[in-house]
């Protein structure tokens, strides 16, 4: 049912196409009547370019934060060192953790290998890769960090069977790299078969995420919502839109606990900025899932069923035109005109479109949290250092502090001491594994073979501590350990 007042929503133009596919969905949207009531803020590369922080003013937040609600067109965010990304920060900032990328085949009227494909890709939001933190260790060496959470891990994958309810999905696929990563996506998959078992009435498999990926490129049928997490979901949703006919027709939907954004799953492609012939087909899709999300689904569906129309009458933007199967090549102001004129009709080769409800907000319930005792087991020293990897670890093993002894170094992850091949190629970044006999380190100890290592001359990188959790080690074997 739609609602008869406005619903205050954040917008923003963005940058490179955004002005001219925003202004074309805004415009559709009030024909259809839409109860909405815009605020526009700025954000971008201009800003950046003032030395503006993220890209975005404080004020800017402040309306994200009344609205709850943004609908936002693409942004160039400057390449090159200092600038963060904003779509990135928006989504942690207001805990964005569902990103939901419906693909969908639109056969025969955009080309595609696979014209009956018509898959949902949830995507975890908020961890993983994209929080950004990198290091520079040595001269030779970088760090980035994956970092993974239960409660991230419950949120996005009870989202991911919610969905496939709300929405009458029948089968909900993980796709993980547990095979290498056996903590961080192995509590991915882990909480994924917990969770899946609470809803019996769904298919549920998982896939390795290469063969997985593999197999959406090539059998994308055998597929129906897929969740992962957040570096793997940009890959496959990308894949699967490309798959499907185009990646300028994917909406995505940015959904959290409080507050939503929406936008096109493309870039702001400045090499086409101002010669309005952009496709605004997914800022289209990303506001109409808006409108699902603030409960004016007749209003959503009535969109959609016109942009259907559109699509099959062959009403068709550059980016999709082909001369054997579209009819008309427009630009983006007669594209939106078109839609326009096709509200109150329904398509007629595919199926009309009808919309009830979103799923649920998920909130994570502390209650869930596990009990653990947390034991101090040892440490991973990581050093700057140059030279022999035998002599390192004689010197190393020389060193005493209360019971811990140099059990391992490892060189980019592979073993070279104990033992270790002449053949592996060694660079200046070294782990060197301590841990205790008996299982009573403390940290002052850890401080105390600091203080020793540095007063030798070495050049400490980092520490990290070695933890069990109710007595299983809560850090990854060495090579050749199970």
């Amino acid at each position: 049912m739609t609602s008869t007042q406005k619903v205050p929503i954040t917008v923003a133009y963005g940058d490179g196409i955004g002005p001219e596919i925003m202004s074309a969905t805004l415009e559709i949207l009030e024909a259809a009547g839409a109860q909405i009531e815009p605020e526009i803020i700025e954000i971008g590369e201009k800003l950046y370019r003032q030395g503006v922080e993220g890209g975005i003013h404080e004020s800017a937040w402040e309306s994200l934060r009344r609205t709850k609600v943004f609908l936002k067109a693409p942004i160039t965010t400057p390449q090159g060192g200092g600038y963060k990304s904003l779509n990135v920060t928006t989504r942690t900032a207001l805990g964005l953790y569902a990103n939901v990328r419906p693909n969908l085949a639109y056969a025969p009227f955009i080309r595609t290998k696979h014209p009956g494909l018509d898959v949902v890709v949830i995507r975890e939001n908020e961890e993983d890769l994209y929080t950004g933190i990198e290091y520079r260790q040595t001269r030779y060496t970088y760090q980035t960090l994956k970092l993974v959470s239960r409660p991230g891990c419950e949120k996005i994958i009870r989202y991911a069977f919610e969905y496939a309810r709300a929405y009458n999905r029948k089968k909900v696929t993980c796709f993980t790299k547990d095979n290498i990563m056996k903590m961080t996506d192995g509590l991915f998959h882990k909480i994924f078969d917990e969770i899946g078992a609470e809803y019996p009435d769904i298919q549920q498999d998982h896939w390795i995420i290469d063969i997985g990926s593999a197999l959406l490129a090539d059998q994308p049928e055998r597929f129906d919502v897929i969740v992962t997490l957040n570096l793997y979901g940009d890959i496959i949703s990308d894949i699967a839109a490309q798959i499907a006919g185009s990646v300028g027709m994917g909406g995505s939907a940015n959904v959290g606990d409080q507050c939503a954004m929406f936008e096109a799953i493309h870039g702001s492609a400045p090499d086409i900025a101002g010669k309005g012939i952009a496709n605004p087909s997914g800022l289209l899709n990303g506001a109409i899932m808006m409108l699902v999300h603030i409960g004016q689904g007749s209003v959503a569906a009535k969109i959609h069923n016109a942009w259907l129309k559109t699509i099959e009458d062959g009403i068709h933007t550059g980016d999709i035109y082909k001369e054997e199967l579209s009819k008309k090549r427009v630009g983006t102001k007669a594209f939106g005109e078109a839609v326009i004129e096709r509200l109150g009709l329904l398509p007629v080769h595919f199926t009309p479109v009808s919309y009830t409800s979103a799923p649920r907000p998920i909130k994570f319930d502390k209650r869930h949290l596990i009990r653990e005792t947390k034991e101090l087991a040892g440490v991973d020293v990581y050093l700057d250092w140059t030279g022999e990897a035998h002599r390192l670890g004689t010197d190393l093993s020389s060193v005493k502090v209360g019971d811990l002894y140099l059990k391992a170094i490892t060189n980019r992850g592979a073993m070279v001491y104990p033992g270790g091949f002449s053949e592996t190629f060694l660079t200046d970044h070294w782990r060197c594994r301590f841990l205790s006999k008996e299982g009573d380190i403390v940290k002052k100890d850890i401080l105390l073979l600091q203080e020793k290592l540095i007063n030798a001359g070495y050049d400490i990188i980092k520490t990290e501590n070695l933890y069990k959790f109710n007595n299983i080690p809560g850090y990854s074997a060495l090579q050749g350990e199970s």
